[in-house]
């Protein structure tokens, strides 16, 4: 029985403590919250009497094997590397970190640890994407060598932490464009990226003026602060001579909201957003395939039930995860490389 906690009470913590319910290899232990009304609702919701106001106190427990991390980004590091070193096995949600050093910082933790780190790339964990892969890594579209990937909102900045650079370390890039870029590596093979030519735009702020058109706002939303990006975009090279294309936003004077993801390579292609769909030749023709499956599109709470089952696996058979720490480290070389790009209006070598 894998006894587990989870550190941070957002809204995201309950796609990590859900499934964790519902897995009957885990025993869920502890909560950590630093508003004490969230902790106490969330301890009599899911029935959790180890409720802790800071996380060293929940990582001082030693009946704790492992922790959900589900906080803002700027902890994200200090909290992983304390974790390890607590000798806790983690699930860290995506970015890894703010900045290379830190993911790197990261890295050396697990390392020294022996402890088993997963990066929530929730992505990776969708039935669409399991599924897409074994054609892919069965030859099916040959090398694939281009992507491109678009998640534009009109009007969706959620404010809060998310528009506190201080605490995100970023806009639409490190909240939108991390899944975007990673799902398309992760799909492309994970090719090395050697250089990044990025831009970033702050136009339109949170555009809190708008009316008759809702949406999603954070728990902590202020219309007054909002000091990232609008809208990112970038053009990213790899050592095998792919490429990708990426653009995302909060918001943008855009018809409506996109979101795709798209792959081609030399005997296919794939698209696996909006649904997923593929492209090949047979007998000089070319062919639009549609699955036939359950779902063709992301399923948001099935792919989280997903990546925690894979980690509850992980901690307990001790197998290598899907998303290692690895890949997060990559993952922070390419966001911050798109951030440098942009202030500096030149191209970034990695």
């Amino acid at each position: 029985m894998l006894k587990v906690g989870v550190i941070g009470g957002g809204s995201i913590s309950a796609f990590h403590i859900k499934p964790y319910v519902e897995n009957v290899e885990v025993e869920l232990v502890a909560l950590c919250d630093k508003n004490a009304e969230r902790l106490a609702s969330a301890g009599e919701l899911y029935g959790v009497s180890g409720l802790y106001s800071n996380y060293e106190d929940l990582l001082g427990n030693p009946e704790i094997d492992a922790v959900s991390i589900c906080t803002w980004n700027n902890t994200h590091a200090e909290i992983a590397i304390a974790s390890l070193e607590a000798g806790k096995h983690v699930l860290v949600e995506k970015p890894l970190s703010m900045t290379v050093e830190q993911a790197l910082a990261v890295e050396e933790a697990v390392k020294k640890s022996g402890k088993i780190l997963q990066v929530g790339f929730v992505r990776r964990h969708g039935d669409n994407t399991k599924i897409l892969k074994q054609f892919i890594d069965s030859g099916e579209f040959g090398e694939m060598y281009y992507a491109k990937a678009s998640c534009i909102r009109r009007l969706g900045n959620p404010g809060g932490w998310f528009s506190d650079q201080s605490k995100s370390g970023g806009g639409p890039l490190i909240d939108l464009g991390v899944h975007m870029i990673d799902i398309c590596w992760y799909l492309m093979g994970k090719p090395r990226p050697v250089s990044v030519s990025g831009n970033t735009y702050s136009k339109l702020g949170n555009r809190s003026n708008i009316k008759n058109l809702t949406f999603y706002q954070a728990a902590d939303y202020d219309a007054a602060l909002n000091n990232v990006e609008d809208l990112a975009n970038a053009l990213i090279r790899f050592d095998n001579g792919a490429s990708l294309f990426v653009d995302v936003s909060f918001t943008l004077h855009a018809k409506e909201d996109e979101l795709y993801a798209k792959l081609f390579g030399e005997k296919g292609g794939a698209e696996i957003e909006p649904q997923l769909a593929m492209v090949t030749e047979k007998n000089n023709t070319i062919l639009n395939i549609t699955p036939q499956i359950d779902n063709l599109s992301f399923d948001f709470e099935k792919a989280f039930a997903n990546e925690i089952n894979h980690f509850v696996d992980c901690c307990i058979e001790g197998k290598e995860t899907i998303a290692p720490v690895a890949d997060g480290v990559q993952i922070m070389k390419m966001l911050n490389a798109v951030y440098e790009s942009a202030k500096t209006g030149k191209e970034v070598y990695l």
